[in-house]
Formats: C-alpha cells, sequence, structure tokens
C-alpha cells in the first residue's frame, strides 16, 4: 500500500456494509487495466481497486476498473475511458483530457473523474449539459484530491450523492481543462 493504509480501512470498511461489494481485484487485473489505458492509476485509486473492492462502493457505485468486457463503455472505467478517447473522436468538437479516468456513472451522462495525471488525484465532474459554447465549462473539481473525496464520502459529506444543478454550480469549474482538452 501506500501512505493511505488508514483511509484504504476505513473505506474498506464502509464498503464492506454494502449488499453487493465485489471482491478487490488481483494484481495481474490492475497491470492489465494500466496496459490498456496507456498510463498508470492514481496510487490510491490503484490501492483502492486492489485492496477495497472491484468497483461497488461509494457515494454512488465506483465503477468496476475492467468489467467482463474491457470495451464496454457502460460497464467499467477502462471502457468508458477508452469510448471517450477513441480515435474517430479526434479533430472534431469533442475530445477527452489525457489521464482522466472515469470513475463513477451519474446518469444523463454527467461522471466523477480522477485525474491520474495529477499528483493529487484531483477529483472531477463531468457534466456535458453545462458545455454550451465550449467542452471545457462542462469540466467541475469536485474535490482537491481523490483522499479528501473520500473523506468526505466516510463523513456523510455527500455533495455528490444528489447531483443537481445548485450543486454544480457551487463546485468551482476546473483550471486546467482548456490546456489538457485537445480542442476547445
Amino acid at each position: 500500500m501506500n501512505n493511505f493504509d488508514q483511509l484504504i480501512g476505513r473505506t474498506a470498511t464502509k464498503a464492506a456494509q454494502g449488499t453487493r461489494t465485489p471482491s478487490p481485484i488481483p494484481i495481474e487485473q490492475l497491470q492489465q487495466a494500466e496496459r490498456l489505458l496507456g498510463f498508470p492509476l492514481h496510487p490510491l485509486l490503484a490501492a483502492l481497486y486492489r485492496h477495497v473492492a472491484d468497483g461497488g462502493f461509494g457515494p454512488q457505485p465506483l465503477l468496476p476498473l475492467i468489467g467482463e468486457d474491457p470495451e464496454d463503455q457502460e460497464s467499467s472505467a477502462v471502457g468508458s475511458y477508452l469510448g471517450r478517447t477513441a480515435p474517430e473522436a479526434a479533430g472534431s468538437w469533442w475530445s477527452w483530457p489525457h489521464r482522466v479516468l472515469p470513475i463513477m456513472d451519474r446518469g444523463c451522462n454527467i461522471v466523477t473523474c480522477v485525474d491520474c495525471q495529477d499528483t493529487q488525484g484531483t477529483v472531477l465532474l463531468f457534466d456535458p449539459h453545462r458545455t454550451r459554447d465550449s467542452l471545457s465549462r462542462g469540466w467541475l473539481v469536485e474535490a482537491d484530491n481523490l483522499a479528501e473525496w473520500l473523506e468526505n464520502w466516510l463523513a456523510g459529506r455527500d455533495r455528490h450523492r444528489d447531483h443537481t444543478a445548485d450543486k454544480a454550480s457551487a463546485m468551482p469549474p476546473w483550471a486546467d481543462a482548456s490546456s489538457r482538452l485537445h480542442s476547445d
């Protein structure tokens, strides 16, 4: 593990209270996911999948890392990322930031993501309904880092439980969105 041992332990305890929390994934599955993605997961996110469960826990159930079919955009974090970064989207108005992994489907195409490029693991919310004239407008910061996001969930401060326009408008915009998107 990393410096996250206590947080992982408390998260595992709360996740175990769920009715159908899947088992953690073996290291080989984590390595397969990282090969498919082309980048390593944020260390805390990797530890969650390795030591807590393969999704199914959190403010809303986290997506499984790979799932049954890694290409299925609906069933896994890897599939969701690969579907959003498909080559056919290159050169279009649509782009997805490199190394921003969707981890939670909140419905209506709204997703919670972890920035695996950022050492803090910023937790982002992407809401395509806010993009109007600029794709970067759809990116908001849900938490400055993954540890804070988990602490909020563990403490019952779920600003992510009910996604409403009011809650999304209270989230600050992601300052790096424009520079991390391929086209805006």
